[in-house]
């Protein structure tokens, strides 16, 4: 509701007994941003929960009749001239005139967040609006609230006669407007002197409805807020207008037993939080560098790529390796902290909920000032010291690290329950964590997301992830069939966004502070759509952004992406491709990439389904304009399975070959979220019907498809395990940024390998021959001098460096002939040029001091002999004699 602008309930009445509640814990949820006018300068910004920020409140509220429209009013109000939004619901909207029946005495509230640029708000400061539904006499509790809370309550009335004495509120704090219309038949000058005398309500706060229209009435209303924001200091934070609530009789949703016990359990542990970065490595040590050395070690174990000649002298070094660490996660297991989030944790099903959602809370606003403070450290530095750059780098780090959520918790709790199977089955220690692996999978059921990779390791913690979706099958009776949709692009293109209105799920949204590698969530399918859909579930991962800012500075990010790419689509049934505007190119490398594992899957009998979803395109006749892209786009990736199809030795030569992919029937195109600015933008009303055509359009394929192949958790949790140890165990591919590139490397290495296998055929034959020459020498000589044989050597060692300068010249000649080529393979492997031009280097210097042993132990060995021969000619002689 807040989000698409709409006020949201602050005092909700009980329509059977006219309680009326505040709804704290509802409004927790409520994270806004903005920009004040103080701060425009510095082009910082405001972020926080709606319910901990001191903003000033002003409440509307309607004594006896009034002629005027007040929730009108406020629309129009809080509205710019050019984009008006109905905050309010009013008579005048459709079903707005409806008999009432539970919503009188209903307290409404909305925020008017400025975003700084004076062309645009209304208002400077932000400022809560607050509207009391029905007539303020009848809700005597709900106007006490009000004028204790509130910075200025406005009374809409043209019985002036009447009733106002809830106006004299001995405990009122906020300053007294009174509206009213001139042209109402009841109006009186003299009456409503003497009323503002008798209740003590200024002149100035006095605003009439003259003849004037609406827009000059609502400038006046405006003039008179933005001057009790502006003067006035009273503001109060919703969480601490919960005493006033208690005080006045009203209840606060957050007083139940449940969700108190849940918030001291959280406050147990985020309580001692004074750093975030130390707190992780004192207290959740286990995922961090430790979990992170594993991770290469098992990819190393299926990879090989250090190996020497003794293969399994290495492996077993690398197990060895492993287990020392594994020793050193069980010497650090258990922290205060961590004992502490499994015992909440493990509490009763609605406990838990509290605790969770509490923990979440308080890590999100600790994560969020430590965030805001290191920004603004950042910010100084590069500003006032730009040559400090250990310093700026320093920064960057624990920006990229400085981020804790109930995510981290779960992370090692996995890493404790993984070190912990290392140990015996009667061991004590892996005893106490063999009940975590259910409570999580109970959590999968009841909406919690679970990490399945480990954005910061790239790595999937197996025998965790393998228990529990064991457990989840349990839980579920074996009634476990599961749909995998997948969703997949760059970073920050809003695909969490599109799942959670897709599909009313809450995955995490927020520009900087992104999705780490890929999550998982079921949604139960409901027993009506169970046989359409021939499932029981539907999982969605949500994974990281492709082309992330923190790893494109790394060589090794296009392999980090290329992995996740291909793990995730080699999972789904139903992968949508993610893209920002109309251009395919930014995720174009990916999807390169990650053919060879369709042509893997299809190969296995496995034909994925693949969307394209263009983002931000509010074109209604894009979809015809591009027809040429569509068609371009699908040459290109024709070429791609080609290459790809080559050099894993398949016949394939289509895209469409490998993947369920129709570019007309499958391109959706989606406006963008907002429809207008930010922060007071409302949510554009076409973004939601895009989604939804795309939504329906995804689930009737499904109920006339019977291509999907449905596997149960089990079944799923096998080839989860299959195509992880695929990925683990490719390497070659993964290095390089997508097919073509690959295609290029090989040819460029099938050449060098001619032009080195080349170099060491002639340079043996010369090898050959010197060798050859040695061990004659002197043979058919008389009398001859061995140390002439010495100053030969040094002559064929210069001649053969001499040649095998020659030797390398020719390579490099071989390779700038090549890198000359007209030819678009070229073009894709310039980068590793000089890697070509040392390699050759490096051959030579081998070559050289290969010659040179080979050379001088063929010399020695000639010495040797003549040795022999001298001492069986004197033992010849001594026979003689």
């Amino acid at each position: 509701m807040s989000m698409c602008q709409f006020a949201v309930p602050l005092l909700l009445p009980n329509c059977d007994t006219q309680q009326s509640t505040l709804m704290l814990w509802a409004m927790r949820d409520l994270v806004k941003k903005f920009r004040p006018h103080s701060l425009a300068g510095e082009r910082t910004f405001v972020e926080g929960r709606i319910v901990e920020m001191d903003i000033p409140m002003v409440s509307f509220v309607r004594l006896g009749e009034s002629s005027l429209p007040k929730s009108q009013t406020l629309n129009k109000l809080l509205s710019n001239p050019h984009q008006h939004n109905d905050t309010f619901v009013h008579r005048d909207m459709e079903c707005g005139d409806v008999p009432r029946i539970i919503s009188d005495g209903l307290v409404e509230v909305s925020w008017y967040l400025p975003c700084g640029n004076t062309n645009i708000d209304l208002f400077t400061q932000p400022v809560a609006i607050a509207n009391l539904r029905g007539d303020g006499r009848l809700f005597k509790t709900q106007m006490s609230f009000l004028c204790q809370t509130s910075a200025a309550v406005v009374i809409f009335s043209d019985d002036l006669e009447g009733d106002l004495s809830t106006l004299n509120n001995r405990e009122s704090r906020a300053e007294v407007f009174l509206v009213t219309n001139s042209q109402s038949k009841t109006f009186n000058m003299e009456t409503l002197r003497d009323i503002c005398m008798k209740h003590k309500v200024k002149e100035t706060n006095v605003i009439i409805k003259k003849k004037q229209n609406d827009a000059e009435f609502v400038k006046a209303l405006h003039f008179h807020v933005n001057g009790v924001i502006g003067n006035y200091t009273i503001k109060m934070k919703v969480e601490d207008m919960a005493a006033v609530a208690r005080h006045v009789g009203i209840v606060v949703d957050e007083d139940c037993t449940e969700c108190a016990n849940g918030r001291a359990n959280a406050e147990g542990i985020t309580g001692k939080i004074q750093d975030v970065v130390k707190f992780k490595e004192d207290q959740l040590p286990l995922h961090g560098e430790i979990w992170k050395e594993i991770s290469q070690i098992e990819k190393e174990r299926c990879r090989m790529c250090n190996a020497d000649k003794d293969i399994e002298s290495y492996k077993s070094l690398l197990k060895t390796k492993e287990t020392k660490l594994r020793e050193k996660q069980q010497e650090r297991a258990f922290s205060e902290a961590m004992a502490k989030f499994t015992a909440g944790i493990s509490e009763s099903g609605t406990q838990r909920l509290y605790f969770l959602k509490w923990l979440k809370i308080q890590l999100d606003t600790l994560s969020r000032h430590n965030l805001s403070t290191l920004r603004e450290e950042y910010k100084d530095c590069c500003r006032n010291t730009p040559q400090n750059k250990e310093l700026i780098a320093h920064l960057d780090e624990k920006i990229s690290i400085c981020s804790l959520g109930p995510e981290h918790f779960f992370r090692e709790l996995g890493q404790l329950y993984e070190c912990a199977c290392s140990l015996p089955e009667n061991n004590p220690a892996r005893q106490q964590v063999q009940h975590l692996p259910a409570l999580c999978a109970q959590m999968l059921l009841d909406g919690f997301s679970v990490e399945l990779v480990d954005g910061d390791a790239s790595n999937i913690p197996m025998k965790w992830i393998k228990e529990v979706l064991t457990q989840l099958h349990h839980l579920v009776d074996t009634k476990s069939k599961i749909l995998v949709l997948t969703v997949l692009g760059v970073q920050s293109t809003g695909k969490s966004t599109l799942l959670n209105t897709m599909f009313g799920v809450q995955f995490a949204v927020s520009s900087g502070r992104c999705t780490r590698g890929a999550f998982m969530l079921l949604i139960k399918v409901s027993e009506v759509l169970r046989s359409e859909l021939k499932c029981d579930f539907i999982m969605i991962i949500d994974t990281e952004g492709l082309k992330s800012p923190e790893l494109t500075a790394l060589d090794t990010s296009y392999k980090h992406d290329n992995e996740l790419a291909t793990l995730v689509i080699g999972l789904s049934d139903i992968t949508i491709i993610n893209i920002a505007m109309e251009n395919s190119t930014e995720i174009k490398d990916i999807l390169q990439i990650v053919v060879h594992a369709f042509l893997r899957m299809r190969e296995v009998g496995k034909k994925p389904r693949c969307l394209f979803v263009h983002q931000n395109v509010s074109d209604m006749s894009v979809h015809d304009s591009n027809i040429r892209d569509r068609k371009k786009l699908m040459e290109q990736l024709d070429e791609m399975t080609r290459a790809a199809a080559k050099m894993e030795k398949k016949a394939y030569t289509k895209f469409t070959d490998v993947m369920d992919y129709d570019p007309d029937k499958d391109s959706f195109y989606i406006p963008g979220l907002w429809h207008g600015t930010p922060p007071m933008t409302p949510v554009n009303a076409g973004y939601s019907e895009a989604v939804y055509e795309l939504k329906k359009s995804l689930i009737g394929s499904l109920k006339t498809s019977d291509d999907v192949m449905i596997n149960n958790a089990t079944e799923f949790l096998e080839w989860t395990q299959g195509l992880w140890n695929a990925v683990k165990g490719e390497n070659v591919i993964f290095n390089f940024r997508n097919s073509l590139v690959a295609d290029a490397y090989r040819d460029l290495c099938t050449h060098y390998n001619t032009w080195e296998w080349s170099f060491q055929s002639e340079m043996n034959n010369w090898l050959i021959t010197k060798e050859t020459m040695i061990s004659n020498f002197g043979v058919t000589e008389k009398n001859f001098q061995m140390n002439l044989l010495r100053t030969r050597l040094n002559d064929w060692l210069h001649e053969a460096s001499k040649k095998l300068h020659e030797e390398e010249k020719t390579i490099l000649s071989n390779l700038n002939e090549y890198f000359q080529k007209k030819d678009s393979k070229v073009r894709l492997v310039e980068k590793y040029r000089q890697d070509f031009r040392t390699s050759a280097n490096s051959l030579r210097h081998q070559m050289e001091m290969s010659i040179k042993h080979s050379l001088e132990k063929a010399v020695e060995i000639r010495e040797g002999m003549e040795k022999v021969n001298e001492i069986t000619d004197k033992q010849m002689d001594t026979v003689r004699r």
